[in-house]
């Protein structure tokens, strides 16, 4: 298996996507070696009831032995371990107990890392308290799990870790992870929209998974856990979360020295039948993701171009990979007198308008009334969107009320120091957000309206030939009483302003 990577706001493995669909695993009683797991049989036996479930990764909260790393790999599935240390004491109180927490991730890391199992990552902490934070301070919290973070990568820097934090600390400042994980028991699907957003916001252009999320099926029941599984799932995939872990796999569970019979959070139970959540899981784990909305509105994608040959070539190829199933193009030249309207011939699938310079303004004026569809998105010529962009953009279009919706850009990952320093600097475009979800404008180079609203409001103002438009028309919207949503897993590769010298012209 190659090794997993992040990205952006999603993880990779190689070139894909690698969405974390995951099931926790135990802790169990212990087994005839003393292992907080089954026997391998059992093992053998819950695996291939995960995989054919559609999982492909198990979350585990113990370091296991490698005989369940190999388990997992002939099944096609991956680990996410936390490595257990006395998190719930004043463990930083003397010398010896934090010297001991290193000494376990390091041993952690030398038996897992380097290719010996089949990893997602290693988790250096699961829920501190907050009363433990706050004896402690936020800061020196953040720097002892710091520290945890570089003893894992002086052995082994390809092992992505991760800190599985929970809502009562979500103040921990932890920006040196490979991504966010967080564990959430939110079971009214609003709320966990909302939060997964805040989440989205907090981490700063990293992937944010679920590390846990499940319900007792005790007190609930066996089909408000399904329905409750299946709302939560579809939640993660369109709000853009890197993945999701299901907690749990089964009712079994032994944990401070007992067997725990008073709640029932598995997908199967304890004798490995399933129960209507594993359906639930079924259906989203083995279904596309993030799924199109049904019925999917026809979106027209407007790309504006002036003098474009150094990077439009990129922003069209991809064009090709959206996932979206119901989009048209339409290429606007802006009277260019590069080779612009030459490579947007290489594209004949694609809409051509050319024209004498008119500006910004005109130009995307003019692709929002040649378009068909009910949505006109806009992104600029010197920019590539990812593949799931446009689905993320509808699913909040549709959902959200929205007459609008923005999302972020970035700079690509490969760019040097200078290009990486300018697009940081003050004044490029970016989003203004009011709340989590609502933006007070969003950037023209990631952008979609629905055409009505567009239109009503009177398109964009001619008077803004290169910049200002998008801030102008939200305002615009906005003193009519509309609103625009912010969508943070709607990303697009911005190659902006390549040197400083363009960047003060």
């Amino acid at each position: 298996m190659n090794r997993i990577v992040p990205r952006g706001m999603f993880l990779h493995e190689g070139e894909d996507k690698f969405f974390v669909k995951g099931f926790s695993y135990g802790p169990f009683a212990p087994n005839s070696n003393g292992e907080p797991l089954p026997d391998p049989r059992g093992v053998e036996r819950d695996f291939a009831i995960m995989a054919e479930l559609g999982a492909n990764t198990v979350r585990v909260y113990h370091v296991p032995p490698l005989w369940f790393a190999e388990i997992a790999a002939r099944f096609g599935l991956r680990l996410m371990v936390g490595v257990p240390w006395q998190q719930h004491i004043r463990f930083l109180d003397d010398a010896s107990t934090p010297r001991a927490i290193r000494e376990r991730m390091a041993d952690a890391a030398h038996r897992l890392g380097g290719g010996k199992a089949p990893m997602v990552s290693l988790l250096i902490g699961n829920e501190i308290p907050p009363q433990v934070v706050r004896w402690y301070g936020p800061a020196k919290v953040e720097r002892f799990l710091r520290e945890l973070h570089d003893t894992v990568k002086q052995i082994d820097p390809d092992l992505l870790v991760s800190y599985a934090n929970f809502p009562s600390t979500e103040y921990l400042e932890c920006d040196f992870l490979d991504y966010v994980s967080f564990n959430v028991y939110l079971h009214r699907e609003n709320d966990f929209r909302n939060y997964v957003c805040r989440l989205q916001n907090l981490a700063s252009f990293r992937p944010v998974v679920i590390s846990e999320f499940g319900m007792d099926s005790i007190r609930e029941g066996d089909e408000h856990q399904a329905e409750f599984i299946d709302h939560t799932l579809r939640a993660s995939w369109e709000t853009g979360l890197a993945g999701t872990v299901v907690f749990a796999f089964t009712d079994e569970w032994f944990t401070g020295g007992y067997d725990v019979t008073d709640w029932a959070f598995g997908a199967v139970r304890r004798d490995r039948t399933l129960k209507p959540a594993a359906e639930a899981v079924r259906r989203l784990f083995t279904s596309r993701v993030p799924p199109p909305p049904d019925p999917a509105p026809k979106v027209s994608l407007v790309i504006c171009a002036y003098n474009a040959e150094r990077t439009l070539r990129e922003c069209l190829e991809s064009l090709w990979k959206i996932t979206y199933p119901n989009y048209e193009v339409i290429i606007v030249d802006d009277g260019s007198t590069d080779r612009t309207k030459a490579i947007a011939q290489e594209y004949p699938e694609f809409k051509l308008i050319s024209h004498e310079n008119r500006g910004l303004s005109v130009a995307r004026n003019e692709g929002a009334l040649a378009g068909t569809g009910d949505i006109v998105a806009y992104t600029d010529s010197d920019c590539a969107v990812d593949p799931d962009w446009m689905t993320h953009h509808v699913h909040q279009l549709v959902r959200g009320g929205w007459a609008a919706v923005g999302g972020p850009n970035l700079p690509p990952p490969e760019e040097d120091w200078v290009t990486e320093a300018v697009a940081r600097a003050p004044g490029g475009p970016t989003h203004i957000l009011l709340t989590d979800r609502e933006a007070e404008h969003i950037p023209g180079c990631n952008m979609m309206f629905w055409k009505k609203h567009l239109v009503d409001v009177g398109l964009f103002d001619a008077a803004f030939t290169a910049a200002g438009d998008d801030v102008d028309l939200c305002w615009r919207l906005q003193n009519q009483g509309h609103k625009i949503g912010f969508s943070p897993a709607a990303l697009v590769w911005h190659r902006r302003r390549s040197t400083v010298s363009a960047y003060l012209k």
